[in-house]
């Protein structure tokens, strides 16, 4: 497996030379990784470096937000953060919260405990489909905005819920592909395309529904600034092959889009010239 500082072929998608911020973080990796459901610890934290994340969420409600020693979650993470010369900050996260309030005691919590203020917040509106609800979410955000919380919110594919979390000042809009888990890739590419064209200057990550390479690829051809994944790595056969893949495809995916594609047509472009055609006789 190749370190963050292993050089690259010329034209490669490098982080290096294409850095994003986000809630008071300039990163290079634009994939952000989920930490539960791994089958070991041992698991994430292999697929924690194939990924090469800088970013990683924690469930407030599911973690030890005391443990410090390599034996916990936390303390595992903490102790990768820094090593091979690459950072790994926390994004605590309010999963399972259905809410505004719940949701806001939460990030309090976790500011509290892990001295930071950035939150993923999550406000779920349905057990079956895990939607979010819009209504306690844009609330919830509001508050945590004029608390001095960097908000990363995420949301259903709605452009009026999604401009509305902008207008609030949330640090990162953050769609989903297709419901949390499903696996089912992008069910909506021209919402998506939507979003990122009503805001343009707004960090946009594809949260919920990636089951594989392709799918974070294509995310990235959109335009968007990152991919957070977490089942599509957990939940594979080899996560860390699984967090490699995802890898190459998010830095493919980001190239592709720096380049600029070709339109789609109709009806077929030859690309060898009419002139200079060989001229036969009758």
């Amino acid at each position: 497996m190749s370190s963050p500082d292993t050089p690259r072929p010329a034209g490669a998608a490098d982080e290096r030379d294409d850095l994003w911020e986000v809630g008071g973080l300039t990163l290079r990796s634009r994939v952000l990784l989920g930490t539960s459901r791994y089958p070991s610890l041992q698991s994430l934290l292999d697929s924690v470096e194939a990924s090469g994340t800088e970013l990683v969420t924690v469930g407030v409600r599911r973690v030890d937000l005391a443990g410090g020693d390599g034996a916990t979650l936390l303390g595992a993470l903490r102790q990768r953060d820094g090593a091979g010369g690459r950072p790994l900050h926390l994004l605590p996260n309010t999963a399972g919260c259905f809410t505004a309030r719940e949701a806001v005691l939460t990030a309090q919590l976790a500011r509290e405990a892990l001295e930071t203020d950035r939150i993923k917040l999550e406000v779920i509106g349905d057990d079956e489909t895990l939607h979010p609800d819009p209504i306690e979410l844009v609330k919830a955000a509001g508050e945590l905005v004029a608390d001095g919380f960097e908000v990363f919110a995420y949301c259903g594919d709605d452009p009026i819920t999604a401009k509305r979390l902008a207008d609030l000042g949330c640090a990162a809009v953050m769609p989903l592909g297709a419901p949390i888990g499903s696996g089912m890739g992008l069910t909506n590419p021209y919402a998506l395309r939507i979003l990122r064209e009503i805001l343009p200057d707004v960090p946009l990550v594809v949260d919920a529904g990636i089951g594989t390479a392709s799918d974070a690829a294509l995310a990235m051809e959109l335009g968007y600034e990152g991919i957070l994944l977490n089942t599509a790595v957990a939940g594979a056969e080899r996560p860390p092959q699984m967090a490699a893949a995802m890898r190459h495809a998010v830095e493919a995916g980001r190239l592709a889009y720096r380049a600029g594609r070709i339109p789609r047509r109709l009806y077929a472009e030859a690309s060898t010239p009419e002139e200079g055609r060989i001229e036969l006789g009758p």
